[in-house]
């Protein structure tokens, strides 16, 4: 009644995604009619020959991984092998009905959709979702993953959620509404429908009292009769709504046979209205009388306050009692299992821990870190104290960082493990602990003394089957990379050479080409170009992000970037934090290198977000270095030099020498762009000394060519040449074609003339150089500033011109300065009779031109005017010499004092 509007909506939606798909939200507050609306939606698709799939949210189930898409998916299971073997195995794993790897939450949501438009294929689907905001989290960042990618398919999901309540399942931007209480006429009508007998007063009272809401209207007659009964003709005091509904529901409760509560909070706390689960059915048909329940394919309550009312009216033994008898009847089901069993404890309970603990450990398998860290949480309350409660704590204070980014709830979780075990500190709190003071203070000494003394303490430190071991090493090679000293590095390689049978193939591969790449990587190359090969398999954040580190220092990021992507996507949809910043910045060294620069901003501004919303201080480093590189290749020294002094200050007294290497190589490069090549050399030999490559400075590998120009420069000559030499006997030229580059360009930058120009030809022909610009146009910088000084004019010019035209693509203005200085010191300058200032310009130069003046950016350019972001920036760095500008401010003005061309 009262509900024309609302209808109309719903029903307009649901037939418009029966052809071309899509999601709607119904919020609103308790009682509001949600569930009714829900209901008539689902009979009017079926009546119109769709199939409707339901689904609800249970407060007492939010903690059971997956246990809403189970809901939503199990009328389809037998659709399952229709999928991609790879879809098909992530639901499988994920949801429970088979075993295999841990799936990421990017592809288990990309099988649940596929699974859904498959469904659809004969006949339109509609997905009907309420209480939305008591779905568990896995489940619930999965839908709300499919709901946005429903358009174009036959699917509808509609969802319902109570005003205000917060939830995992992210519907903003989502069409919808928020239903409204009724109208005074809607609210009339139905009381006098479902009460015509009320006496006028206590009609007026109620509909002044439920306020339009249509459960009140329905439920408060019936408490106002039984208080009547007993009070004579009098009214009750004015009450909450929420507190006056509670009140009604426990009332009526109240009066049920005990055989029926008992149902009633059995079939609560399971929470998948399962009637099998509860066994005898009969007793309930007191519950159906009292209009507290009805009983269709599975038992449903009238409304979500009724099953709270149970539940409260229980005392403790009485939970556990239906705990321990719901333990029994799901024998079957492991994790409902282990939960029921947790509940039911009355106090420590080894046991049970240990079996809730080995669900965890599946749930991480399956890609629910969430679920597992709440479940690590709750053994370590069932552990005697010891070692055991203490290891379950440190792990989850471990997994809390890496997976949600709770790095600043891992103290008090630590401090709890080393209280629960006296006897001392365990490998798993140890990791912990190690984490930590890694990411959260940044004190590498006492996070190495922490990793690799509890390493050394272990019983059997050689078990490669140890999880907690290898996951240790994984964590001090973290430590030992960000401390970039070679001493730091002994205990783990001898931790490594100790492992039977042998260290797993990525943490031994990751230890070489991460730690001492020069010495190191060669032997391993074709072991990690195996890896990523396979890497369009591998579904585990964490992996994924180990890989692309072992590929950063020896130039295969590239090769990594749709797994880095995959694992950003994970982390938006709101899985795995920490690796998701990881892939970002791995992301944005790539972009810096390849020239991808605007992408490269993006990423990092985002990882740097994270960072600052988790803190993570360590982390942010890396993405603060590529900030501040690309300031320094684009001329901004304040910016550059600004954050390269906060990296100093910060990684001086923590010894976190990696950092200090990110900021010697930013001042490197605001150095060279300014040819100051006296403080080029100063900084770049603080990465590594001339003539060495220094020992676990993987950084030395960016900076070879800076060091030998800034020693050539300067009349080091001897410094240079031993550095060229250095470089050519490590061999790094078989690492990649960037090495090979750098390696052939140094040994001609120190070679005589008559042989350094056939060096620096070969050395910028390197197959797969191209891939490098920003470096491959300074080594043509420096070959035509060298040809120029030897007079070789012609040749100079056409070095000097390819790489001015690569620096104004890249927005590099220093090095645009600086190569144009030298092209016109070898004669060319504009030439004579060239068109000058708005007539030297294309027409689309022009518009360009025109576009930026007024203030628009290079992507809202390119959005009007049909062109990439990159070809914009292009043309601007083309058209600034024209008109004699450097900046988009002076073309403000050269526009101005310009005459212009007139229309058409």
């Amino acid at each position: 009644m009262g509900r024309e509007r609302d209808l109309a909506r719903i029903g307009d939606f649901a037939d418009q995604a029966a052809f071309q798909g899509g999601a709607f939200m119904l919020l609103g507050e308790a009682g509001v009619g949600k569930s009714a609306l829900l209901d008539v939606a689902a009979a009017r698709a079926t009546a119109a020959g769709h199939r409707v799939l339901r689904a609800s949210g249970a407060q007492f189930e939010a903690e059971v991984s997956f246990a809403g898409l189970h809901q939503v998916l199990s009328p389809l299971f037998a659709s399952l092998p229709a999928l991609s073997p790879a879809h098909e195995r992530a639901l499988s794993v994920a949801l429970g009905l088979g075993e295999g790897a841990p799936p990421g939450q990017l592809l288990v949501a990309n099988a649940a959709l596929l699974l859904l438009r498959q469904a659809a294929v004969p006949r339109p689907l509609l997905v009907i979702v309420d209480d939305i905001a008591w779905l568990d989290r896995a489940s619930a960042v999965v839908l709300g993953f499919v709901a946005r990618r429903l358009t174009g398919s036959r699917v509808g999901l509609l969802a319902a959620s109570r005003s205000g309540e917060e939830s995992f399942f992210e519907y903003g931007g989502l069409p919808g509404y928020e239903l409204q209480p009724l109208d005074e006429r809607g609210a009339a009508d139905l009381l006098k429908a479902h009460f015509p007998a009320l006496a006028p007063r206590a009609r007026q009272r109620l509909l002044a009292d439920a306020q339009g809401n249509p459960l009140a209207l329905l439920e408060l007659p019936v408490a106002l009769s039984d208080f009547q009964r007993v009070s004579g003709n009098t009214l009750p005091p004015v009450l909450p709504l929420s507190g006056r509904l509670q009140a009604v529901f426990a009332a009526r409760i109240k009066d049920l046979p005990a055989a029926t509560y008992d149902l009633l909070l059995l079939a609560v706390l399971d929470g998948t209205s399962d009637l099998d689960v509860l066994g005898n059915t009969d007793a309930l048909a007191p519950a159906e009388r009292a209009r507290l329940i009805r009983i269709e394919q599975k038992l449903v309550f009238r409304h979500p306050l009724i099953g709270s009312a149970v539940v409260e009216l229980s005392t403790n033994e009485q939970r556990r009692r239906a705990h321990r008898l719901l333990a029994v009847r799901l024998a079957g089901q492991r994790e409902r299992r282990a939960w029921h069993l947790a509940e039911a404890a009355e106090g420590p309970d080894e046991k049970v821990a240990g079996l809730l603990q080995s669900v965890a450990h599946a749930n991480l398998r399956r890609g629910d870190g969430v679920a597992a860290i709440a479940q690590l949480l709750r053994a370590a309350e069932l552990s005697p104290a010891g070692i055991d409660r203490a290891g379950r704590l440190g792990e989850a204070a471990y997994l809390g960082s890496i997976v949600n980014g709770d790095l600043r709830d891992a103290p008090h979780l630590l401090e709890r493990a080393r209280r629960a075990d006296s006897r001392g500190e365990s490998l798993a709190t140890a990791v912990g602990g190690t984490y930590h003071l890694l990411h959260g203070d940044g004190d590498v000494d006492s996070a190495h003394r922490l990793m690799a003394g509890a390493i050394e303490m272990l019983a059997d430190p050689g078990d490669a089957h140890n999880k907690p071991l290898i996951e240790g090493l994984y964590t001090l090679l973290m430590v030992c990379f960000f401390g970039g000293r070679a001493e730091l590095w002994e205990a783990f390689h001898r931790a490594i050479a100790r492992l039977r049978p042998g260290p797993p193939e990525l943490l031994d591969i990751l230890g070489k080409t991460f730690s001492d790449p020069a010495r190191l990587a060669p032997p391993v190359l074709d072991r990690l170009d195996a890896v990523i090969a396979g890497l369009n398999k591998e579904i585990v954040p964490a992996r994924i992000c180990r890989i692309g580190i072992a590929g950063s220092y020896v130039d295969r990021l590239g090769q990594c970037r749709d797994g880095l992507w995959r694992v950003v996507g994970h982390g938006r949809d709101g899985g795995a934090v920490t690796a998701a910043i990881e892939a970002l910045f791995l992301l944005g060294n790539d972009a810096f290198l390849v020239g991808e620069w605007e992408e490269m901003e993006q990423v990092v501004e985002e990882g740097l977000m994270l960072c600052d919303k988790h803190g993570y201080r360590l982390l942010a480093w890396s993405g603060v270095y590529l900030k501040a590189m690309l300031a320094a290749a684009r001329g901004q020294d304040d910016t550059a030099t600004t954050l390269a002094d906060q990296m100093t200050r910060w990684a001086t007294p923590r010894r976190a020498r990696a950092i200090q290497c990110y900021a010697w190589h930013v001042r490197t490069l605001v150095a060279l762009a300014r040819a100051d090549f006296e403080e080029a050399y100063r900084q770049s030999a603080a990465i590594s000394p001339a003539g060495v490559l220094a020992s676990h400075v993987p950084h030395a590998l960016r900076n070879i060519t800076d060091l030998v120009e800034a020693a050539v420069r300067t009349g080091r000559q001897a410094e240079a040449a031993a550095h060229a030499a250095a470089v050519g006997q490590a061999g790094l030229a078989v690492i990649s074609p960037r090495l090979a580059m750098a390696t052939g360009a140094s040994a001609a930058m120190v070679a005589p003339v008559g042989r350094y120009e056939r060096l620096f030809e070969a050395a910028l022909s390197t197959a797969g150089a191209e891939r490098w610009p920003f470096e491959r146009a300074r080594l043509q910088l420096v070959y035509g500033e060298r040809l120029r000084r030897d007079r070789a004019t012609t040749e100079a010019r056409a070095q000097l011109a390819a790489a001015l035209d690569t620096f104004r693509s890249l927005d590099a203005r220093p090095w645009v300065a600086r190569a144009g200085t030298e092209l016109r010191a070898t004669g060319r300058s504009i030439r004579h009779g060239e068109a000058t200032g708005m007539a030297s310009l294309t027409p689309q130069q022009q518009e360009i031109a025109r576009l930026a003046a007024a203030g628009l950016s290079n992507k809202q350019i390119g959005e009007r005017l049909f062109l990439s972001p990159r070809t914009v920036a292009n043309h601007l760095y083309q058209l600034f010499p024209k008109l004699g500008v450097a900046s988009r401010a002076a073309l403000r003005d050269a526009l101005t004092t310009t005459p212009q061309e007139p229309p058409g």
